[in-house]
């Protein structure tokens, strides 16, 4: 019987996607591990391989589709002896696989015809994560009651294959459905204020051009809403000298100049930022909904600016990382960030993530917690201005204000300023980072 490929989830927090390219058409013939289509997330364009193995009998959704839903089929896959007279289905156009945005912006319903006498739909475990098992595999569970999330296959890279289930027994029952968790545009929704429609009606007889979020601002929009609604934050302030970071560092640029190596500001503070939480290890922790899970490592995230979004590139283990290391892994990231070409362990994790405005002339600003990290630290623009010395002269320094986000849940107020003292401590004698 024909068996459906379905839009993978090609990270944890996947729930749609645009299906960027087909890479095989109708009356190919693939096998397991074949590159099929390009995925496009709210983050990259990835490529899709083959789970199963026949030929593409029936493409559903057509490339360029945007909004398909993870788990929708996408198209059919016969096995041998099957034809495409037997499927019935029509392949959707772009736009209509799945919620479309119209003048109202009301969602108009997904269009993906079923193949007729589909075999059983391939399973997803509790996480929303598919289950990879063969055409064969899934029909004999389906008969003999058995729960595939339950199984270990013994196939390539861990499918489940005939074998597994012939000597399975149905000693299990069908896993009760997870909670379903809130979808991205559900997060969104939440208390949005007025509707497009009634927005719209504001406005009228006014010109503006409307533009449509695509599923990075989506993305954004419903995580930051989400953080800033459920998130207990609270802020910390200091001011840092630059004067003596500034100096020294000037003097390592000459130094690694011949190496072609140019330290950034932002290059010291990511290193202090990770010092700090080694020598604050109760700050290095991250919200896990029922539980804190303590992290071992600093690994750093960094916003990165991008056209109509931002990204947040992880350095890993940044403790353990030279300057040197640290500039060259951010220039790197930052420059594949831009052009979205991260994978999603690039830019997923971390405990700890720094936004650094300085550059674009902000003097200071409040950045929001980006869960489950437990602080941010905003970075402002350093800038000479009149200082009381240890002695009580008046003199100039050059000045950087920063503010540090924190999450209540996860670090209190001493502790959150035991960390920050240990920033401040670590940029003002840069000296220390090194030794």
């Amino acid at each position: 019987m024909p068996t459906e490929i379905l839009m993978p989830a090609l990270s944890p927090t996947m729930e749609e996607g645009t299906l960027a390219k087909w890479l095989v058409k109708e009356g190919d013939t693939v096998s397991s591990g074949d590159l099929i289509a390009e995925i496009e997330t709210d983050k990259a364009t990835m490529e899709f391989e083959a789970v199963d193995e026949g030929v593409v009998g029936k493409i559903l959704i057509a490339e360029g589709s945007e909004g398909v839903k993870v788990n929708t089929a996408i198209a059919v896959l016969l096995e041998e002896g099957e034809s495409a007279d037997d499927i019935g289905a029509t392949p959707a156009k772009a736009g209509e696989a799945a919620p479309a945005a119209d003048a109202g912006n009301k969602a108009a319903p997904a269009v993906a015809a079923a193949p007729a006498s589909p075999a059983p739909a391939a399973p997803a475990a509790a996480d929303g994560t598919r289950i990879f098992a063969s055409p064969l595999a899934r029909r004999i569970a389906a008969d003999k009651g058995l729960d595939l999330a339950q199984l270990s296959g013994s196939g390539p890279r861990g499918r489940i294959v005939k074998a597994d289930v012939e000597t399975a027994t149905a000693t299990t029952s069908p896993a009760a459905p997870a909670a379903k968790e809130p979808s991205a545009a559900a997060a969104a929704a939440v208390a949005t204020g007025a509707s497009a429609d009634m927005v719209a009606r504001m406005y009228e007889g006014r010109d503006y051009d409307e533009v449509s979020l695509d599923g990075m601002r989506k993305t954004i929009a419903a995580r930051l809403t989400e953080a800033k609604q459920t998130v207990p934050h609270f802020y910390l302030r200091r001011d840092i000298q630059l004067d003596a970071l500034l100096k020294f560092r000037s003097q390592l640029n000459k130094q690694l100049e011949t190496r072609g190596v140019k330290l950034s500001v932002n290059d010291f503070i990511i290193k202090a930022v990770a010092l700090a939480l080694q020598a604050v290890p109760e700050a290095n922790a991250v919200w896990a909904g029922d539980r804190v899970l303590q992290m071992k490592a600093s690994d750093v995230a960094v916003a990165v600016a991008i056209e109509g979004g931002l990204f947040t590139p992880v350095l890993q283990d940044s403790e353990m990382k030279s300057l040197s290391a640290l500039s060259a892994e951010m220039k790197d990231l930052a420059t594949r960030a831009r052009d979205r070409k991260l994978a999603p362990h690039e830019y997923q994790g971390g405990s700890f993530a720094i936004s650094n405005l300085g550059m674009f002339g902000i003097d200071n600003f409040d950045a929001i917690v980006n869960p489950p990290h437990a602080g941010i630290l905003a970075v402002g623009a350093g800038a000479k201005k009149p200082v009381v010395g240890a002695d009580g002269e008046l003199t100039v320094a050059t000045v950087m204000s920063v503010t540090m986000s924190v999450d209540h849940r996860v670090i209190d107020g001493a502790l959150g300023a035991q960390l920050l003292q240990a920033i401040v401590e670590n940029l003002e004698n840069p000296m220390v980072m090194l030794a």
